[in-house]
C-alpha cells in the first residue's frame, strides 16, 4: 500500500474550479489535528476549518463548501 500524502503546516496547496479550469483558489496550511485542518484560502476574509478525507492514497478536504461541482483541495497539488 503506498503512502498517504498528508496536508502540511505552512505549506500552501491549490485547487481549480470545475467550471473553469483557469480559475485557481490557493490554500495555506496554518494549523492541523489528525482530522481537521485550519486553511488561509485566496480570497477568503477568515480562516476556514475544514474535515479532512482520506481519498486514493491522499487528504482532502472542501474548504469552500460542499455542493455540486465544488473544488476540493488536495494534498497532491502542493504549490
Amino acid at each position: 500500500m503506498n503512502e498517504i500524502k498528508t496536508f502540511e503546516i505552512n505549506k500552501t496547496y491549490s485547487m481549480n474550479s470545475a467550471c473553469d479550469h483557469n480559475c485557481v483558489w490557493t490554500a495555506k496550511v496554518l494549523k492541523r489535528t489528525a482530522k481537521f485542518v485550519t486553511l488561509r484560502v485566496s480570497g477568503e476574509k477568515e480562516p476556514v476549518r475544514c474535515k479532512v478525507h482520506v481519498w486514493q492514497d491522499s487528504e482532502s478536504c472542501y474548504p469552500l463548501g460542499t455542493y455540486s461541482m465544488c473544488p476540493v483541495l488536495t494534498a497532491e497539488k502542493a504549490t
